[in-house]
C-alpha cells in the first residue's frame, strides 16, 4: 500500500506541474492576444487607414501622385464619416442656425509631417475662407458635416509674379454632406479655391505636401473679378476672370484646437 500511495503521489505531482506549465502558456498566449487585439483595433480605424495610405503615396515635395494612388485616397475619404474623427451632429457647434458675433474659424491638426498633413476645419455659418492657392500641392477635401459653397479657379497663364492674373472658373457650387471628395492638383482641378459656410461645417483636408515657407509653398490669398473677361474671340465669358493678390492677414483669424478623435499611430 505504501508503494502505491507514493506512486500515486508522484503522478499527482507530475499532473500538477504539467497543469502549471499549461497555465503559464495560456497566460502568455492571452497576453499576446490582447496586445495583438489592441494593435488590430488601432490599425482598423478609418483615420488610421487613411494615415497609412498617405504615408505610402506622399513622398515629399515635387512628387506627382499616380492615378491609382489618387483613387485609393479618394475612396478612403469618400467613406469617411463624422464619427471616424470623433464628430457628431449632437455637438453644440453644429446646432447653430446663424453665426454668433465673434465666432471664428477653428482648425484641428490630426497629423503633420514634411510630406503631408491631415487637418479638420470648423466653419460657423457665413464664415469664409477666401480664395487661396496651393502651390505644388495635391489637396483632398472631404465635407464631413454641413453645407458650404465652394468656388475654385485654375490659372490661364504661367506668370506668377503678376499681381492680377487671368484664371478660369472650375467650380462654383453648393455642397452638402455627405458628398464626394473634392480633389485639386498643382495646376488643375481648381487649385485656387474658397469656402463659404452655409451652415456650421466640418471639412477634412489632406494636403501633400503641406504649406511651408522654407520650401517656398506659402499661402497667397486673392480677390476675383469678372468684368471685362473675354475669350480668345473677344466674347465675354463668365467662366473667365481675373484674380488679384490681396493681403488679409489682419482680417482672417483662425484658432487651433486640440484633436480629440481617434488617434493615428505612427510606427
Amino acid at each position: 500500500m505504501k508503494v502505491q500511495v507514493e506512486a500515486r503521489n508522484g503522478e499527482e505531482e507530475k499532473r500538477a506541474a504539467g497543469a502549471k506549465r499549461n497555465a503559464g502558456r495560456l497566460v502568455r498566449k492571452r497576453g499576446c492576444s490582447r496586445r495583438t487585439r489592441r494593435r488590430v483595433q488601432a490599425t482598423s480605424t478609418a483615420i488610421q487607414r487613411l494615415f497609412l495610405a498617405c504615408k505610402t503615396v506622399f513622398k515629399g515635395p515635387g512628387t506627382v501622385l499616380e492615378p491609382a494612388d489618387v483613387q485609393m485616397l479618394q475612396l478612403l475619404l469618400d467613406k469617411m464619416r463624422p464619427e471616424d474623427v470623433g464628430l457628431s451632429t449632437d455637438i453644440l457647434f453644429f446646432k447653430a442656425k446663424s453665426s454668433s458675433k465673434g465666432a471664428r474659424i477653428t482648425y484641428s491638426t490630426i497629423y503633420k509631417c514634411r510630406n503631408f498633413s491631415m487637418c479638420i476645419f470648423f466653419l460657423p455659418p457665413s464664415a469664409v475662407i477666401p480664395l487661396h492657392d496651393h502651390p505644388g500641392m495635391t489637396v483632398f477635401s472631404k465635407l464631413l458635416l454641413g453645407s458650404m459653397h465652394i468656388k475654385s479657379y485654375d490659372w490661364l497663364d504661367s506668370t506668377p509674379s503678376a499681381k492680377l492674373r487671368p484664371a478660369k472658373l472650375v467650380v462654383d457650387s453648393d455642397f452638402t454632406a455627405p458628398c464626394d471628395t473634392s480633389i485639386l492638383y498643382p495646376t488643375t482641378g481648381g487649385n485656387i479655391h474658397s469656402f463659404t459656410a452655409i451652415t456650421p461645417c466640418a471639412v477634412l483636408d489632406v494636403l501633400g505636401p503641406p504649406y511651408s515657407r522654407e520650401d517656398d509653398r506659402d499661402i497667397t490669398y486673392y480677390r476675383d473679378y469678372h468684368d471685362g473677361a473675354t475669350d480668345e474671340n473677344g466674347v465675354e465669358d463668365r467662366c473667365l476672370g481675373w484674380l488679384e493678390e490681396i493681403d488679409i492677414s489682419e482680417d482672417l483669424k483662425m484658432d487651433g484646437v486640440e484633436y480629440l478623435g481617434p488617434q493615428v499611430i505612427d510606427g
